[in-house]
């Protein structure tokens, strides 16, 4: 099919001006391709233990699979996909076998989930990143260059039934196409495998730093999967840069660096050159309180690239700091199940990025966020049945098992690439804070903070980092807000921050829980400096990626370890008065 020839050029000659020409003929028929997309889903895998049992008998068209199939949760699906981890071999999800499973990054509820990953599933994130590479190019070309990129693999396991497992991100990274794709887009990754693959988080950020440096004024692209990794690994910098300028200069490697493999191909890279020592040196020594850091350290950078959506608007004003006038690029849209659509107008500041949803990946449907007069939930629409303006919950169907699977991302259309909808994602629907009738986001929580951050300002202060928990064990229950500062605040301000941040939840359900005392005073928990680098590690510990981290914005009930954490490190205490 015309549709699919895209995702069969994998290991062909990139030519961006082909990629978008192809993408151009997808989304002008966004609707047939959909149409086609599905077919061919169900054609290779009607014959699956799952769809079966909701009586398809074979069926390909879109009115039998929306009225046989049912809406799920990845708990509907788990009992399936346990199948496949532990061995079973019979076609239960997809036709062919599952022979590797990704971890979601399970940093809210502690506990990572259980995906399928395969062959098409790699094909899309290919197609995927040579999309919104093609688009990028255009505006920001760049020829013969390195990419100096914040990414580590995780440990892989094997189930129970002998499936690799690992997190998303790993599953990519150790794939050939991975390496081919970047090649063929002229930004190879400046750090080798033995620092991407190494055992110890640290030590490769160190060398993946080192790297950078060595080829300093090769590298074109500063990126990571999201932008946290890159805040981080400068802050890291800010730490380090002495030994780094030493290890450069005398071209011995510092000792901190212990694997031997890590060791041994990095001392091949390494060589002594007090010249760019000193460059390095006097670049960092002209910088103002860091600002700038990164354009500093590398000339010919083009732009910083990585996922600056959703949870990770909170580090663009800190990675708006080191970029200086570097443009902040905003990497595509997807999760540990799949994904979903491109960055197809790189030029947008990330907190006004939109995705183009690429039609031949996946079948998309969209339940309107617009509830029914009677109370029962809309029906789902297509993806050519949307509407300009609304907001929508994503239902995703792929070529891994996946069938009217709920992904829980709340988005917004915010236009059209031709007949595809171009997205903006809002918010994760099931990420609330939420005691009696109140119900605030994500999104409303990086918002009062947002607001009572600026009461930091004459102090010099920032928020490092922040997260939330609802506290149901006093009564009446109660938010408590988490905050890891950049150095001591005064209990006066911090008294202010916290009454702000009560006032800045304008959710009525809140409002009118706290004036009636139904819902407790606010408490904002002030916790120890790189409080928020061991839940990291704990994260890393528990077989996660830092590739894949996402601080939790609201710590649930389950994760213990983390909330023992969060209230062990807290150094201050104060309860709102707002409502007095």
């Amino acid at each position: 099919m015309l549709f699919f020839q895209m995702l069969e050029k994998t290991e062909m000659k990139f030519d961006p001006e082909e990629v978008i020409e192809e993408f151009e003929a997808l989304t002008k028929e966004a609707g047939k391709v959909q149409q086609e997309t599905l077919k061919k889903i169900l054609e290779e895998n009607g014959g699956t233990a799952y769809l079966q049992q909701w009586g398809l008998n074979g069926r390909t068209d879109l009115e039998s699979f929306k009225a046989c199939v049912p809406l799920v949760t990845h708990k509907d699906l788990e009992p399936y996909i346990q199948r496949i981890a532990d061995g079973d071999l019979s076609p239960v999800l997809t036709g062919k076998p599952i022979t590797t499973i990704s971890l979601s990054s399970g940093t809210t509820q502690g506990k990572p989930k259980f995906v399928p990953f395969n062959d098409e599933l790699m094909e899309s994130t290919m197609q995927m990143f040579k999309t919104s590479f093609a688009f990028r190019n255009r505006e920001f070309p760049i020829e013969n260059g390195k990419a100096l990129q914040f990414i580590y693999s995780s440990k892989q396991f094997k189930t129970k039934g002998g499936l690799a497992a690992g997190t998303a991100t790993t599953n990519v990274y150790r794939n050939a196409h991975f390496k081919k794709t970047m090649k063929a887009m002229q930004t190879p990754c400046c750090s080798p495998d033995e620092v991407i693959f190494g055992p110890d988080f640290h030590q490769s950020l160190y060398c993946h730093l080192l790297c950078g440096l060595i080829f300093r004024d090769e590298v074109q692209v500063i990126s990571s999967t999201f932008a946290h990794s890159i805040v981080h690994a400068f802050r890291t910098f800010e730490q380090v840069w002495e030994e780094l300028v030493a290890d450069i200069r005398e071209g011995v490697l510092s000792s901190r660096v212990t694997v031997p493999s890590m060791r041994s191909a990095m001392l091949k890279l390494l060589k002594p050159d007090p010249e760019q020592a000193d460059t390095i040196y006097n670049k960092r020594s002209g910088l103002s309180n860091w600002y700038g850091l990164i354009p500093g350290l590398f000339p010919n950078a083009r732009y910083i690239y990585g996922i600056m959506t959703g949870s990770m608007e909170p580090y663009l004003k800190k990675l708006r700091h080191y970029a200086g006038e570097l443009p902040l690029l905003s990497a595509d849209y997807g999760s540990s199940e799949g994904w979903i659509g491109a960055n197809v107008n790189p030029k947008l500041p990330p907190e006004l990025v939109t995705y183009a949803v690429l039609p031949n990946i996946g079948y998309f449907e969209f339940i309107p966020l617009r509830g029914n007069l009677d109370g029962l939930e809309p029906t789902p629409v297509g993806l050519a049945e949307v509407k300009l303006g609304e907001e929508y919950e994503i239902v995703v169907t792929n070529f891994a098992g996946l069938y009217r699977y709920r992904l829980s991302d709340v988005v917004k259309i915010k236009g059209f690439h031709n007949a595809t909808p171009e997205l903006q994602f809002i918010c994760r629907r099931n990420l609330l804070l939420s005691i009696n009738i109140d119900k605030n986001t994500e999104k409303d929580l990086q918002l009062s903070v947002e607001a009572a951050a600026r009461l930091l300002i004459d102090e010099k202060l920032e928020v490092v980092d922040f997260t939330s928990h609802v506290n149901v064990a006093t009564d009446p229950g109660h938010y408590v807000v988490f905050w890891e500062l950049s150095g001591e605040g005064s209990d006066e301000t911090l008294q202010e921050c916290c009454n702000c941040l009560d006032k800045s939840f304008v959710d009525a359900g809140y409002v009118g829980s706290r004036k009636t005392n139904v819902i407790g005073a606010l408490e904002l928990r002030v916790v120890k400096r790189g409080t928020f680098h061991k839940i990291l590690d704990h994260f890393v510990e528990l077989g996660g990626a830092v590739s894949q981290f996402k601080t939790p914005r609201c710590v649930g009930p389950n994760n213990s370890r983390l909330l023992q954490l969060l209230y062990y490190d807290a150094v201050k205490s104060y309860f709102s008065t707002a409502y007095c």
